[in-house]
């Protein structure tokens, strides 16, 4: 179950706080892109990602796409954004956040990953060696090749539940 088990659940990306991640030594989000930083139907995002965007920005804290989706998909998707990313991440394999963490130049130590599937996002962050970050997904649907993980998750999210490790806070804390 560790492997499955994120380090924080929060309800959306946009309660992520650059102060918090400050006080917790993180320069950088690296982030999942459908439904965790846009919905998948939404390539063009909302006020409030770019809102959280411009915050970070000033904060210095980097945020970096790590997508599963192709070059083409990923550069479209982020190209209003002005965030760098890694495409074709091979999630659940380490493979794409280690590129992006060595493109950033940071420790491990200084990022977070950040996602809305635990078969995918969670799974490749704890293989990575960082904190990995569970948000709700953005919109309750999802893109057909999604929906086996969330079968999938399912029985994973009920057992979290029964253990009662499964609740979302309003922004990550490291007392957990």
């Amino acid at each position: 179950m560790a492997l499955v088990t994120p380090k924080w659940m929060v309800k959306a990306i946009y309660n992520i706080r650059p102060a918090t991640l400050k006080r917790l030594g993180i320069q950088a989000v690296l982030t999942d892109l459908d439904n965790t930083l846009i919905a998948w139907n939404n390539p063009n995002g909302t006020e409030q990602l770019r809102e959280w965007l411009a915050e970070m920005h000033t904060a210095g804290i980097t945020v970096m796409v790590v997508s599963n989706n192709n070059h083409k998909r990923v550069a479209k998707a982020v190209a209003g954004f002005d965030v760098p990313f890694t495409a074709r991440a091979l999630k659940p394999l380490a493979v794409g956040i280690d590129r992006a963490v060595r493109e950033l130049k940071l420790p491990k130590k200084a990022c977070i990953m950040v996602g809305d599937q635990l078969l995918t996002d969670v799974i490749a962050g704890n293989l990575a060696g960082v904190r990995t970050v569970l948000v709700q997904p953005l919109i309750e649907t999802d893109q057909w090749n999604t929906l086996p993980n969330r079968f999938f998750e399912g029985f994973i999210k009920r057992n979290m539940k029964r253990k009662g490790t499964y609740h979302y806070l309003e922004d990550i804390d490291d007392g957990n």
